[in-house]
């Protein structure tokens, strides 16, 4: 990916952040300053935004470490605006492997969250639901908080987005791969216009996802259409009285997206 700078690495996986990354903080500090915070305060808002996309990259490593379970590599991930992005080197042909690698993500949001709550508690920072409060809380609450929101929203069956995944990964348990894409990427385009119309009247970077999530859709049920999986090609051709077995190796499409993961941004 053009535009995107390296910054570290982990377990092999390079780790990008895109030259528009910057825009996120840039934002969250000068509005916070023209609020009338001080310096502190829209420094704290910033570094909350860096702690959330720390835990967005935890996410994307979930992924990508599940995928190397199945002797599948990740030749990058990629800190965007919208969220992160691991690139595989292939997707998952088995719809057991799909949901596992689907699910990995969420799941890591889920234990940071799962663990910020017990260390509060242990703490005796944190009494009850009810004192939650997104603006008021303490950093630690508001990172918890945070962490379920990309949880819920990773979730929604908006393919390609984890919960679209999700969708496919199980309905290509009953029926074959195409026709399961096909399904999980008109019901991701239909939520991804939804998301659009509530962005229109309400903030418009959910209307920026939205159009990530709707293109994204269409160019993978594209790809997954012109390039069936191995599975698929592995089928009988009948030609006159011969028959031939047709044996093809395709490499899936390798942008593992997650649009979500820049929730409260």
């Amino acid at each position: 990916m053009k535009w995107a700078w390296k910054i570290a690495s982990f377990a092999e996986i390079q780790i990008f952040v895109h030259a528009t990354f910057v825009v996120i903080p840039a934002l969250v500090l000068l509005e916070t300053l023209a609020g009338g915070a001080s310096l502190g305060v829209a420094l704290s808002a910033v570094f909350f935004v860096l702690a959330v996309f720390g835990c967005v990259l935890l996410h994307e490593l979930g992924h990508a470490l599940m995928a190397a379970r199945y002797g599948i590599g990740t030749r990058r991930i990629t800190l965007l605006p919208i969220g992160g992005l691991a690139q595989l080197e292939r997707m998952p042909e088995k719809p057991r492997q799909e949901l596992a690698v689907a699910l990995a993500g969420p799941v890591v949001n889920v234990v940071i969250a799962a663990s910020l709550f017990l260390g509060m508690k242990l703490a005796g920072g944190f009494q009850n639901v009810e004192s939650l409060s997104v603006i008021s809380s303490s950093w630690t609450v508001k990172l918890m908080v945070a962490n379920i929101v990309l949880v819920l929203f990773n979730l929604l069956p908006a393919f390609p987005m984890d919960g679209g995944r999700v969708v496919r990964a199980l309905l290509a348990m009953r029926m074959p791969h195409r026709r399961a894409t096909r399904i999980a990427a008109s019901l991701g385009q239909t939520i991804a216009i939804f998301l659009g119309v509530v962005g229109f009247f309400t903030n418009w970077f959910l209307m920026l996802v939205a159009f990530f999530v709707y293109f994204a859709a269409r160019a993978e049920l594209f790809h997954v259409e012109s390039n069936p999986t191995s599975s698929e090609l592995q089928s009988e051709t009948i030609v006159g009285d011969s028959v031939r077995t047709v044996s093809t190796r395709v490499t899936q499409s390798p942008i593992y997206s997650n649009p979500k993961n820049s929730v409260g941004l």
